[in-house]
């Protein structure tokens, strides 16, 4: 049933959410779900795959950052195909793709498949995360945009967090297979739920159509894919004085400066505009969010390695020892708004990432040995401040 005419009429509580778009926010969350939980569900799983599919380590690793990358290139491209598409066909149809990825991941034969059909969901994703926030926007036209950004930045928020605790868990009852598998549920229900709820809003044929940046799309996807595969190369022994760190890295970043050049002087809508950098308030909440992102998703990456090769734990073992850090997640949830609204989000912002660097300190100097209970201890406070 579609939404398009119950979202119309104006709720007699201001305060109050539109039913139609609670409705709309749950569709759009149970769809998400899967991808949500994928951007950090393999992360106790590396170690195991390694294993089983007979690869190295920083190779296998890619099974976590060819997603990422995919989701990044994936991103940008999202305006202009719902442009084209309409909204619900583009879900239903990045949904599909999504469970698509998930079920050849689960039926990879090499770390190599494996990596492909993870660029396949991350795609997917891509297109999805941006689109599922256009949506509710879109549906909830300005009226308790606060309530309704409420209602899905917390699964939204917390998935990354617990992805390891549940993918510990998954690795504990069956092999990592499953841990695509699990997707097919929620990609399916997700599936019904767009085709029934929401609105359909195909582009008529006489709309003008926004022109895709090709130009922009062939210097900004492969230039960031080439940085961050440089950056990958990177280690102990020659750091970045390596040919094979500095061929990419380089090249990545001159292609990213010429997408740069490209979009301040290209008349029409650019893949990414990045004059919206000119304003300070853009610019340093971006800021503030890739050095989160960093925060967050590079201990995701680290942490459940260290807990099983360093301190011999099993997956489910990692999993649970990350527990804390999700559990300050949840705490700090229902503190993060009362305080922005008291003392405002630049404070918050400050005494936060104080805290998450301070937290992130004992972390430089574990060892085998390192207590658990300061472990803990860092990690709630982690939790809390992300």
């Amino acid at each position: 049933m579609s939404i398009s005419r119950e979202a119309e009429p104006v709720s007699a509580d201001p305060g109050r959410v539109d039913p139609a778009v609670l409705r709309l926010a749950i569709t759009l969350i149970v769809g998400a779900l899967g991808v949500v939980f994928d951007t950090t569900i393999i992360s106790v799983a590396l170690n195991d795959l390694a294993k089983d599919l007979d690869a190295a380590l920083p190779t296998i690793q890619w099974v976590s950052t060819g997603y990422m990358l995919a989701v990044f290139v994936a991103i940008p491209l999202a305006g202009w195909a719902q442009s084209r598409l309409g909204g619900r066909r583009l879900w239903v149809l990045a949904l599909a793709g999504f469970l698509l990825g998930s079920i050849l991941s689960a039926l990879a034969w090499n770390a190599t498949s494996l990596i492909a059909f993870r660029l396949v969901q991350g795609l997917a994703g891509g297109i999805m995360m941006p689109l599922m926030y256009t949506l509710l926007m879109q549906a909830a036209k300005g009226r308790g945009i606060g309530k309704v950004m409420a209602v899905i930045t917390v699964p939204t928020a917390l998935g990354p967090i617990l992805g390891p605790v549940l993918g510990g868990l998954i690795l504990h009852l069956a092999d990592w297979r499953w841990l695509f598998l699990v997707n097919i549920p929620f990609c399916l229900v997700g599936i019904w739920l767009a085709c029934r709820d929401l609105p359909d809003d195909r582009p008529a044929r006489d709309q003008p159509r926004v022109r895709l940046d090709t130009v922009g799309l062939l210097l900004l996807c492969p230039g960031a894919a080439a940085v961050l595969y440089g950056l990958s190369r990177v280690d102990g022994d020659t750091g970045f004085a390596s040919a094979q760190v500095l061929v990419p890295l380089l090249g990545g970043l001159a292609l990213v400066g010429g997408f740069t050049a490209s979009a301040l002087t290209r008349a029409s809508t650019p893949l990414v505009d990045v004059r919206m950098f000119r304003h300070r308030s853009v610019a340093s909440s971006s800021a503030l969010l890739f050095l989160g992102g960093i925060s967050l998703f590079g201990s995701m990456m680290l942490l459940p390695l260290y807990f099983q090769q360093v301190r011999g734990a099993s997956p489910l073992g990692a999993g649970l020892l990350l527990i804390p850090q999700g559990a300050g997640a949840l705490v700090a949830r229902g503190l993060a708004g009362t305080y922005m609204d008291r003392i405002g989000p630049r404070a918050v912002a400050l005494v936060a990432f104080a805290f998450v660097a301070a937290s992130t300190v004992p972390f430089a100097f574990v060892t085998a040995d390192t207590d658990e209970i300061l472990l803990t201890a860092a990690l709630f406070v982690r939790g809390i401040a992300l």
